[in-house]
């Protein structure tokens, strides 16, 4: 059993690896991972980003996470600027993950279109 101290230290250890594996990014880009994302096809779309990210050297970091609470616009890829704004993509594919990637990430224009703003009106 480790102690509460033990604990901190290796959660600090941890934080100081994200931190440093973001500094020279410009964007995060999270995919919701939880059973509603996977079953709206989550799986294909973080399996494209993670392909085109990494053969077009983009400036990000891709991580997934669990339940982002909108389950009705599944599959969601969030995207978080450096000064800490984030876009919401709704309803993504593999295609509109494509353009996602090339129009945010390549070229920082937000895709209007594929945001909750333009679905929830």
């Amino acid at each position: 059993m480790k102690s509460l101290e033990d604990l901190k230290k290796m959660r600090e250890k941890a934080l100081k690896k994200v931190e440093m594996r973001d500094l020279d990014k410009k964007y995060r880009v999270v995919v919701g991972m939880a059973t509603c994302g996977i079953a709206a096809g989550a799986r294909p779309v973080l399996n494209r980003i993670v392909e085109e990210t990494s053969e077009h050297n983009y400036s990000c970091v891709v991580t997934q996470t669990g339940c982002i609470g909108l389950c009705v616009y599944e599959p969601i890829v969030e995207v978080f600027d450096k000064d800490g704004g984030k876009t919401t993509y709704v309803h993504v594919t593999p295609e509109k993950a494509s353009k996602i990637l090339e129009s945010h990430i390549k070229n920082d224009q937000v895709l209007e279109e594929y945001t909750i703003n333009s679905v929830a009106k």
